[in-house]
């Protein structure tokens, strides 16, 4: 193989082969990170560049096609993807940058909607935009539009992802929801689906009260659900099992994926968290993200494995009875899906 293909932005296995390759492995240790910091050190979804004002940084591109969907856009993905990002860090964003990147021919009415759809995010949260870029490609060199944003947020207690033996694992709501809605769209198939994108703002309300509680926290999109725990059990050397009959996956997620045989676990979410919190706190936490109107499950837990051969993994138990290995999200999936 000696070209890049698409199954390598898909947020799973062959991403990272592809970062570590080309980016992780060539930079020396010192280079990974600010002094005393967090970066590509410890991978999550943002890095802290001053441990003492707790300056949180993140950034993101976005590149969904159609960039016009149910619920959204990819203006609105764009800027609550990166929120989200900064906020699972235990961040309160304060500020966003974007570059936005249109090809020749782009309509203008579509570019209004689609900046249209970031302000009025940043409008509703009083986040300012406080700088970015904008360039534009031959239309033979692209299709469409891209969007990179930057977030940058303040934490009193940034939020490292390290779970630990005995947490319990909640999600925030349904799964798979974002990514079998593009599924459909692609192959076709009728659904009253919409994408669960919007910024989780009110996830810090838990943070806050939780201080500490908080071990781990995702927003599972490339790679979906599948592909956080996986990151979390490599990071920790523990094993995460979780069980299928807990997990909140709607009906017509389970339809879309039946059709065109994708796994809900490795699709994409834009609206949801995963959360790895000590297991006496666990249902507190699901009492307090009710009162939020969130919809949120515990659907697994963290333990220390006895037998060394299975740190590092993810079991799912079926409804059946059985057990399976949830793997690390390998190939296409959806490509452009977020």
């Amino acid at each position: 193989m000696d070209r890049i293909l698409i199954s390598h932005g898909n947020g799973g296995k062959d991403t990272q082969n592809i970062l570590q390759k080309y980016i992780f492995s060539k930079l020396p240790e010192y280079l990974k990170k600010t002094v005393n910091g967090l970066g590509l050190d410890y991978l999550d979804d943002g890095a802290v560049i001053d441990p003492e004002d707790k300056i949180i940084v993140t950034t993101d591109s976005h590149t969904i096609e159609p960039y016009f969907f149910p619920g959204g856009s990819i203006g609105k993905l764009a800027v609550s993807g990166t929120l989200n990002d900064v906020i699972m860090m235990g961040g309160n964003p304060i500020a966003l940058l974007d570059s936005i990147i249109v090809a020749e021919g782009f309509p203008l009415d579509d570019l209004d909607k689609i900046t249209n759809d970031m302000i009025s995010i940043l409008k509703e949260f009083n986040i300012p935009l406080i700088g970015g870029d904008f360039k534009v490609i031959p239309s033979d060199s692209m299709k469409g539009i891209a969007i990179n944003t930057v977030g940058i947020g303040v934490s009193k207690n940034p939020i490292i992802d390290r779970v630990v033996d005995g947490d319990s694992i909640i999600v925030t709501g349904p799964i798979g929801v974002h990514g079998a809605m593009v599924a459909a769209l692609r192959y076709g198939i009728e659904t009253n689906l919409k994408s669960d994108v919007k910024p989780l703002m009110k996830l810090l309300e838990i943070f806050d009260k939780f201080q500490g509680d908080i071990h781990a926290a995702r927003d599972p999109t490339r790679g979906g659900l599948a592909a956080t725990l996986n990151e979390w059990a490599q990071l920790s050397g523990k094993m995460i099992i979780i069980e299928e009959k807990d997990l909140p996956i709607p009906e017509e997620v389970k339809s879309i994926t039946e059709l065109t045989g994708l796994d809900p676990l490795t699709l994409a979410n834009e609206g949801v968290a995963v959360l790895s919190v000590p297991s006496d706190k666990a249902e507190n936490i699901v009492e307090e993200l009710k009162k939020l109107d969130f919809e949120p499950r515990i659907i697994g837990k963290v333990i220390e494995p006895k037998d060394k051969n299975n740190k590092g993994i993810v079991i799912m138990r079926t409804e059946v009875g059985g057990t399976r290995i949830v793997e690390m999200p390998t190939g296409d999936i959806v490509p452009r899906i977020c």
